[in-house]
């Protein structure tokens, strides 16, 4: 199930990147649930958990005015329309579960954004990810996670893997 939900949390970032993309392009054709059966289908034979993509993409979406006010004060050195756009949809993914998914523990839930920002953001991304939501956490609970860092500092070049590769 674990893996399940990685590959989940994956579908849903890519739906909320998508969107995100095409809303700063102007595109007001944009239909959300189209793009989110789209992404499912992709992936129908490995996925089982469909309510829990279809609940994280539908959270964030229509919650994400709300999700960036509240990101904004953790990372103060980096305006949230400056934050690269997978870095500010793996934020906002990651911050919608703190919130809202009970059931998974918040250190897996950091964890799992930690993991996204890895794979599909910028060198820094991961560090910048584990501090915000980190930081999050702690206001929350006032718990901290292990190799948090001390300030949400802003990733030093919005490049990606695949610009790293092609290097």
């Amino acid at each position: 199930m674990a893996s399940n939900r990685h590959l989940g949390r994956i579908i849903a970032l890519q739906t909320l990147y998508e969107q995100d993309f095409r809303r700063d392009a102007g595109d007001t054709t944009f239909d959300i649930e189209e793009v989110l059966q789209r992404n499912i289908l992709r992936y129908k034979d490995m996925i089982d958990d469909v309510d829990f993509v279809r609940k994280l993409v539908t959270g964030v979406s229509k919650h994400v005015a709300e999700l960036d006010i509240k990101l904004q004060p953790i990372a103060p050195e980096w305006p949230i329309d400056q934050i690269a756009r997978m870095d500010r949809a793996v934020l906002r993914i990651g911050l919608y579960e703190l919130e809202n998914e009970k059931d998974v523990p918040p250190k897996v839930v950091i964890n799992e954004a930690v993991e996204l920002a890895k794979a599909f953001g910028g060198e820094n991304s991961s560090k910048f990810v584990n501090g915000v939501l980190g930081t999050a956490l702690r206001q929350q609970t006032g718990e901290a996670i292990e190799g948090e860092e001390a300030k949400a500092k802003k990733p030093a070049a919005k490049t990606t893997k695949a610009k790293e590769r092609s290097k």
